[in-house]
């Protein structure tokens, strides 16, 4: 019986055998018997973590401490709103930070620090219902490596050159079209669109590479 730790695009928790390519945390949120007893957060600290880490070894779960979560890769983790570990992928978070505050026009009169840019996410993630917060914007500039939910259709597609590739645990769908003049609800959050935009490249799925065309979406 799978454990309940991978993450879709739109932040839930489930249950699924595969693992995927990336890990991260939000703070414990399992009982002393591995099970699930929240699908919210213990800390805004957000993170996305190397599956395998020097010589660390881990057991799954274990009790009283953080919940290893796992998503196809970094473009869901990003859209579940997440941002890399500062300590086991020090480069991509130094440089998800450097994107971050280029892309959102950071005009503080120091650089930005993890606390500003975790309450930033925290704030885009979540509306006050404590739902995930999406936004609407024209397809045609959004950049690769976000999510996106097309018109009267709940599946999330991930926006990959001219391309949108459906999302699932296993991997990417056959692609479709970018359709052109087009306005979605964006999955990914607000600041993280703006770092990806300014040049972030986050780790994508293989299977995003063999998805053929297939025309346009449908509903």
């Amino acid at each position: 019986m799978p454990l309940q730790n991978r993450v879709t695009p739109f932040s839930s928790i489930e249950a699924v055998a595969c693992r995927g390519l990336v890990m991260g945390n939000r703070g414990c949120l399992h009982d002393d018997k591995r099970a699930l007893r929240s699908q919210g957060w213990r800390t805004k600290s957000w993170i996305i973590c190397r599956l395998a880490w020097k010589n660390s070894r881990r057991r799954l779960m274990t009790p009283r401490s953080w919940t290893e979560l796992f998503f196809l890769d970094e473009a869901v983790a990003l859209a579940a709103g997440h941002r890399p570990c500062g300590y086991c992928r020090r480069e991509a978070y130094r440089e998800f930070l450097a994107c971050w505050a280029a892309g959102t026009g950071w005009n503080q009169t120091r650089p930005p620090r993890q606390p500003d840019l975790d309450a930033k996410l925290h704030a885009d993630r979540l509306d006050p219902q404590r739902r995930q917060r999406h936004h609407d914007a024209l397809l045609d500039g959004l950049p690769d490596g976000c999510f996106v939910l097309l018109p009267n259709d709940p599946k999330p597609w991930l926006v990959h050159g001219a391309q949108l590739l459906p999302w699932s645990h296993a991997g990417y769908g056959r692609s479709v079209r970018r359709p052109a003049g087009a306005t979605v609800s964006v999955i990914t959050p607000a600041s993280t669109v703006a770092a990806l935009a300014a040049g972030y490249a986050p780790i994508v799925h293989p299977s995003s590479e063999r998805s053929g065309d297939t025309g346009q979406p449908s509903p």
